[in-house]
């Protein structure tokens, strides 16, 4: 038997700032600039859309996404050299592998061949890597099908169908009771860190109610979070399942999982649902995230608690919310006040949720 193992507490800081290590920024300007012209592609698109994010810049060129790593080290991961983007690029191929087989297509280098020339797929030596994709319809991802009010009811089920097995066919992790609660312990706690610093301007009352109701559940009723473990529920899962990483399909596909740290999609099934039912509410899909829930429960037999899934998504809400305020200050837009305001939105949330706690 495996030995249990207690889920670690150095995932994460308070502030999770990137640290930039990228020693060659102009070479870098010369990937990006590169990456942007259609000509530099073997489709010859018409036209390629640059998406910018924290840690990557993806390519949308013709039928086919492309994306970038960018040189950050954060405490959760490392993207420091070429040879560790290339690590991350085959893990996010093979992860993304389990839920979006035929979306995901290979890794392919972006090389300097012998007269200086950058070659994408060349055979050269290579200066970096990217994840090459098949582009899916953006109408057919689940945020725009709710946003556009058409998500059938029967794609949905075909949707939780395919997340059900996931799960089921996911080995349970080897964690014990004690590590499990200690884990979400700590993250509830590293919430309220952050989410309490004076500069950001949240209401400390709330933070303190919503922290306490979460911390005061997990002291009265610990059996709710050792049953889940005994059923050997905690398993590896996706990691970041929002509605924007779902294609409704035919066939459906789930993208962008949590690659880069394979601790941080240890999870409860439940967990992780709970968060696409709430990022469902908040983009005005409550009905879709309530159907989430109920037809995972109906077709895995596998009830949620109400206590315990509020404070799953309770917890969730602070935790997006402190993710929110990690932007400010940052060169990223949108400007600090609308990522404060995100914030406070989801700390209104996490209360709403908390209120089942009691």
């Amino acid at each position: 038997m495996a030995k249990a193992r207690s889920f670690g507490t150095t995932q994460k800081t308070a502030r999770n700032r990137a640290v930039s290590v990228d020693n060659n920024h102009d070479a870098t300007k010369r990937k990006v600039a590169f990456l942007s012209q259609p000509a530099n592609y073997a489709e010859s698109p018409a036209t390629v859309e640059r998406i910018e994010t924290h840690m990557s810049w993806v390519f949308l060129a013709g039928d086919h996404a492309y994306k970038l790593k960018k040189a950050v080290h954060y405490p959760f991961l490392d993207f420091s050299d070429v040879a560790a983007r290339r690590r991350d690029c085959l893990q996010e191929l093979r992860l993304n592998r389990r839920l979006a087989p035929t979306v995901y297509l290979g890794v392919v280098p972006l090389s300097r061949e012998t007269d200086g020339r950058l070659v994408l797929g060349g055979h050269g030596t290579p200066v970096d890597w990217l994840v090459r994709m098949r582009r899916l319809p953006r109408a057919r991802m689940l945020d725009n099908a709710m946003a556009a009010g058409a998500v059938p009811g029967a794609e949905l089920d075909a949707v939780i169908r395919v997340l059900v097995d996931f799960y089921r066919g996911q080995p349970p992790e080897p964690v014990s009771p004690e590590g499990y609660r200690r884990t979400l312990e700590h993250e509830v706690r590293v919430n309220r860190q952050v989410l309490l610093e004076s500069q950001y301007g949240l209401a400390p009352g709330a933070v303190q109610s919503i922290v306490l109701a979460q911390l005061e559940l997990l002291r009265a009723t610990p059996q709710l979070f050792d049953q889940r473990v005994a059923a050997r529920r905690i398993v590896e899962g996706h990691g970041d399942l929002r509605p924007g990483h779902i294609f409704l399909g035919p066939p459906p596909q789930i993208i962008d999982c949590l690659e880069f740290n394979r601790e941080l999609r240890i999870v409860d099934p439940l967990d992780e649902l709970g968060y696409l039912a709430m990022e469902c509410r908040v983009r005005g899909g409550d009905a879709v995230g309530k159907r989430v829930i109920a037809r995972y429960a109906e077709i895995s037999g596998d009830p949620a608690p109400p206590a315990l899934l509020g404070f799953y998504q309770s917890r969730r809400a602070c935790l997006r919310a402190r993710l929110a305020l990690r932007h400010i200050s940052s060169i990223e837009a949108p400007t600090d006040a609308a990522w404060r305001d995100r914030a406070q939105a989801y700390l209104m949330l996490a209360g709403d949720y908390a209120e089942s706690l009691g």
